[in-house]
């Protein structure tokens, strides 16, 4: 069983930065591919970032490409959301997921079995 537990969100102006850690414990981040969603109020959840276990292929969502990167510490057995040049519409709570050795489509929902609970990002203006 794989639990994993966002920290880092909070309130940021636009065109600030803010890093999302998600903390995995149950199997390491390196057998772990790991996905970054986030879903907005009265929006479905979607896919921003994820990172193959292998650390071979990352995939970004078109509205994030540039702005974001993820990142993982083994170490630590924590991935990084790094998000930069925050923008109103980023405003959402953001979930961590995980499925071990897991394959494409790493933007589909299905694809993942653990999730987080989330972590609130507020951007303001």
């Amino acid at each position: 069983q794989v639990q994993l537990v966002e920290s880092g969100g909070g309130l940021v102006q636009a065109g600030g930065s803010l890093r999302l850690s998600c903390a995995a414990s149950g199997r390491t981040v390196t057998s772990l591919t790991m996905g970054w969603f986030r879903q907005a109020p009265g929006k479905e959840r979607e896919f921003v970032v994820s990172l193959r276990w292998d650390g071979g292929t990352t995939k970004y969502a078109d509205s994030v490409k540039g702005r974001v990167t993820i990142s993982r510490d083994s170490a630590k057995n924590t991935v990084y959301l790094q998000m930069n040049t925050l923008k109103l519409e980023d405003t959402a709570i953001y979930y961590c997921a995980a499925v071990p050795y897991g394959g494409s489509p790493y933007s589909s929902i299905s694809s993942y079995n653990y999730w987080g609970q989330g972590t609130q990002v507020t951007v303001s203006s």
